[in-house]
């Protein structure tokens, strides 16, 4: 049993310990075999001393992210303090920051240890698989890392793809042409390029074809070269799917692939895709899996307490 007295001199105590202590209570509970007494600037931790030693360090590194970003969440303290696996190498040297500059002067970064993990994996490798629960930023890192490629010059073109799947439901007739018909089932590829591209910019690109986004079923046939190719919910395409987009790919070429295995739209006798993929392609070299988890979320912080939920229910 040993103890440490940790000073924040430097730091404002709400900003590190949180109004009434809201985010001590959170650290409190990612170390609860430690007793942990905060008075005025100091931090006073008693316990078993390895305990003591990994939390001194987990509370250095998270004081390092609130020099850098400025805030300390929920999520940044689970992610720091209670994930063993949390690549602290990323935090201490900076590693991955800014992608891009986005609208209006939006930072876009990657901000956990996973989303870290997936940029720092697209630039070892020309093929990487983001799997995980919805929030996680799969798809929003990997535009980012496509349009950082384009303005980079590393890259001529952007391709997106989805496959057409509803999610649950029939929407029937849609009026319209075959874009009008096809743009609901992508919007959220346009979503994430309109935070991250000038609007007459990405129109531009959209016109001349730097910037494609197409249904997965009119990649057949096509060899892509000297471009970044994404696609996304992964998880609603068949195995013949995967497998023609995936030697869709040509010289010079960077191929993300993202996908959430516990929300699938196919048919009950068609079998997921990127499901199949994980179990075939995991062990090739230049072929990457980054798996991302509820840590990883990074909207409104009810949508960890609802993914938890049905994955209870799951399992009942």
């Amino acid at each position: 049993m040993i103890e440490k007295i940790i000073n924040i001199d430097t730091y404002n105590p709400v900003d590190i310990f949180g109004v009434n202590d809201s985010i001590l209570n959170i650290i409190k509970n990612n170390f609860i075999k430690l007793k942990i007494i905060a008075r005025g600037n100091n931090i006073k931790i008693i316990g078993d001393e390895y305990q003591v030693l990994n939390f001194e360090k987990k509370f250095a590194l998270l004081l390092t992210h609130f020099d850098k970003f400025g805030k300390i969440t929920e999520n940044d303290i689970n992610q720091i303090m209670g994930d063993e696996d949390f690549d602290t190498e990323n935090i201490k040297s900076g590693n991955g920051d800014v992608l891009i500059h986005g609208r209006n002067g939006k930072i876009i970064k990657p901000i956990t240890s996973n989303q870290y993990k997936l940029v720092n994996s697209c630039k070892k490798n020309d093929l990487v698989f983001a799997i995980g629960p919805a929030g996680t930023g799969k798809t929003y890192i990997a535009v980012a890392l496509a349009v950082k490629a384009l303005k980079n010059k590393e890259v001529k073109r952007i391709i997106l793809t989805r496959p057409a799947v509803e999610a649950g439901e029939n929407l029937g007739f849609l009026p319209g042409d075959m874009r009008d018909k096809l743009d609901p089932y992508l919007q959220p590829l346009y979503d994430a390029l309109r935070d991250m591209l000038p609007t007459q910019k990405l129109l531009t690109y959209l016109e001349d074809g730097t910037i494609e986004i197409i249904p997965l079923a009119y990649m057949r046939g096509r060899t892509l070269d000297n471009a970044f190719v994404i696609l996304d919910e992964a998880q609603n395409s068949t195995i013949s799917q995967i497998k023609m987009f995936l030697t869709r790919m040509g010289k010079f070429a960077k191929f993300v692939v993202t996908g959430d295995i516990t929300q699938i739209d196919l048919p009950g006798n068609q079998a997921s895709g990127l499901i199949h993929a994980q179990g075939i392609l995991d062990n090739i070299s230049g072929i990457d899996f980054i798996y991302l988890n509820k840590n990883d979320i990074i909207r409104h912080k009810l949508v960890t307490k609802i993914i938890n939920a049905y994955r209870k229910d799951k399992i009942k």
